[in-house]
């Protein structure tokens, strides 16, 4: 059974001119892009998208990187999609990153990690419908 899962590319993948080269390794890992789009964040709607940290001490400076500069919010379908996109990223710490992973190949540090992956099934239908219409995704 083919499940969706989200990933955003970070303002640093954008950054560092590596949107190609993330999106080949995804799709090459089996993902189909369901929508995708380039953005730039607003204080509200990276403070929407990061709800969930709110309390934390870095939420403030997340908000601020998240809205530092273009970003590419993906829609992406497979079977297993949310444990296998999470594999493929790698851990949110790139010098604990598996070998091969995308934080482990592009990301500096835990704060510039490269990209956002969903860690559940139901956060995945959120944060794609934070992003996309029901008619976007329904297009492709």
């Amino acid at each position: 059974m083919t499940t969706k899962t989200f990933t955003m590319l970070k303002p640093d993948c954008v950054e560092k001119n590596l949107v190609g080269k993330v999106i080949a390794q995804i799709t090459e890992a089996g993902f189909k892009i369901k929508a995708m789009k380039m953005t730039h964040l607003t204080n509200e709607s990276a403070g929407g998208f990061y709800e969930i940290h709110k309390e934390r001490p870095f939420y403030n400076d997340l908000i601020k990187y998240m809205t530092s500069g273009p970003v590419v919010p993906i829609a992406l379908e497979k079977e297993n999609a949310v444990e296998d996109f999470r594999k493929l990223i790698g851990a949110t710490n790139p010098t604990e990153a598996e070998k091969g992973t995308i934080r482990n190949l592009y990301a500096d540090s835990i704060e510039a990690n490269i990209i956002h992956g969903s860690d559940s099934d139901e956060n995945a239908a959120l944060e794609i419908a934070h992003f996309f219409s029901r008619k976007e995704l329904l297009e492709n």
